[in-house]
């Protein structure tokens, strides 16, 4: 993962990265459309398991940036700003990209399953909202959030709590109209993701830049190590056997003489007699 100094522009103390901006642009712009073609949007792009199953593969995508009101567009947004920027700014924004659309579209699959038959269409940019929050938490675990802006609250136990609300509350489904397993599924694919992928992992054990990114400048240079002792091992390996098939040419030598070689063993002698040619001369 590289750092870059990312531009942004300013919306009251804060500025917007770049993913961000773009993903808030094109959910409010989706919204406004929902206006004149709300209904068909939904049928046609929000996550429906029945209509998958025959096809409609894309819902898997386009689901997310579908929003059934202003408050849940609002929320969604809201917590995409709050907590998304920093973490692009951490990771680049290559990376939030990745990590937004996996969670997201994981979290469709994770409703799918869960929710095979359905006829009820799943949107919204929940799933992947709740995988930022996850992400956000394990980078910044001690973090103070003010719940209702009130009440501070340590990022990893806040999040926790939505965890175990939204699992016990996945039991209901869509009876109080709200796809819980998509946030289930978008904080569980988050941590699934960031514990296995290696590029992201190194950069969860310290908040101080320098110190992480020494931390990965030692993790590349012991692969390096690692790699050219490796191929120096091969090639040791490789001279002591043809080290050993000269010795056994020799002793042939001495039997039946050299002019009564075959061609192979004539060719490997010239390759010992090269390979020692270009051994540097012991003092």
């Amino acid at each position: 993962m590289n750092y870059y100094d990312y531009k942004t522009f300013s919306l009251g103390p804060m500025g917007i990265t770049k993913a961000v901006k773009y993903l808030l642009l094109a959910n409010v712009g989706i919204f406004f459309l929902e206006f004149l073609w709300g209904g068909e949007l939904i049928h046609i792009f929000g996550l429906t398991p029945a209509l998958v199953k025959k096809g409609f593969v894309w819902q898997f995508f386009t689901y997310m940036f579908l929003h059934g009101d202003f408050f849940h567009i609002l929320f969604n947004m809201f917590a995409l700003w709050m907590f998304g920027c920093e973490i692009e700014r951490s990771w680049g924004t290559k990376e939030f990209s990745r990590y937004y659309l996996i969670t997201g579209v994981g979290a469709g699959f994770f409703t799918f399953f869960l929710s095979f038959n359905s006829h009820i269409p799943t949107i919204g940019a929940s799933g992947a909202i709740f995988g930022i929050l996850v992400a956000f938490a394990m980078m910044f675990p001690d973090r103070p959030i003010y719940l209702y802006f009130l009440f501070p609250i340590k990022a990893k136990y806040l999040v926790a709590f939505f965890a175990v609300i939204e699992f016990l509350a996945s039991f209901r489904h869509t009876s109080d109209g709200i796809g819980h397993f998509a946030h289930l599924g978008g904080m569980v694919i988050g941590y699934i993701y960031i514990k296995s992928d290696w590029r992201i992992s190194p950069f969860f054990r310290s908040q101080d830049t320098k110190f992480v990114l020494s931390r990965y400048w030692r993790y590349l240079r012991d692969l390096g190590y690692r790699h050219r002792m490796k191929v120096i091992n091969k090639k040791r390996q490789r001279e002591q056997k043809l080290l050993e098939r000269v010795d056994q040419i020799l002793d042939r030598i001495n039997q039946v003489g050299f002019d009564n070689l075959t061609k192979e063993e004539k060719k490997i002698l010239e390759e010992a007699s090269q390979l020692l040619s270009q051994q540097p001369e012991k003092k």
